[in-house]
């Protein structure tokens, strides 16, 4: 029964990429809406599946499945490919070729050997392109102020700064979680109805996670400075 979880556990990451290419085949129908939600989808199953691997132990009772290298690759496909083609598609960036910045900055993002640190942070900014991608959209966002932001985040791949990992967090975990749900609530009821949130302010509202994490990232993290033996 445990092997069984444990495989359950991987295919549940796994359906992580089929949410993304049920993702680039909305886009392609200019369905934005059912595209926001099932790259919404791709965000849950990440948020959800280290615990729950944790949980049913997968290293030992599914030991021919690297579930890190899994998550890497899924990840890859829906925190980079998917809302890179979305902010081609909706206009969002200015001509195509912007889009190449951050595909070859995650590419080395997610490949470096030090992507996570030995004491459980991110390095470098970690590739959260969905997370702008969406709120660039439901914030109507003008395409040269996504491209700006999509250059700087760019470099940020390459910036040795250290970024909290949520789910491995030490202190303020309790806070971060419940700031982080009302955040999903939040932009989920975004968008499925756009009109009655806006009158709500709830995207606007929800931007207290992004700050606090990365006031967090800041406090906790900071530049990673190396020591010469």
């Amino acid at each position: 029964m445990r092997r069984i979880l444990a495989w359950g556990v991987h295919l549940f990451t796994a359906c992580g990429a089929v949410v993304g290419a049920g993702a680039l085949v909305a886009i392609a129908n200019g369905a934005w809406t059912p595209a926001l939600l099932l790259m919404l989808a791709g965000l849950f199953i990440d948020a959800v599946d280290g615990m729950l691997a944790r949980s049913a132990d997968v290293d030992r009772q599914a030991p021919r499945i690297d579930g890190r290298r899994l998550d890497d690759i899924v990840d890859y496909v829906n925190y980079v490919i998917v809302p890179v083609v979305f902010m081609v598609a909706t206009g969002l960036l200015p001509h195509w070729a912007w889009a190449a910045a951050p595909v070859l900055a995650s590419a080395y993002g997610f490949s470096q050997v030090a992507a996570k640190t030995d004491d459980d942070f991110f390095l470098g900014f970690p590739s959260y392109w969905n997370v702008l991608a969406i709120y660039l959209f439901l914030l109507q966002a003008s395409p040269s102020t996504s491209a700006l932001l999509v250059a700087v985040l760019s470099v940020g791949v390459f910036v040795p700064w250290k970024y909290i990992y949520p789910s491995k967090l030490r202190s303020h975990r309790a806070f971060t979680f419940t700031l982080a749900i009302f955040c999903f609530a939040a932009v989920s009821w975004s968008v499925l109805d756009p009109q009655r949130s806006r009158s709500l302010h709830l995207v606007e509202l929800s931007l207290v996670f992004p700050a606090w994490y990365l006031w967090l990232s800041w406090h906790l993290g900071g530049l990673m400075r190396t020591t010469a033996k």
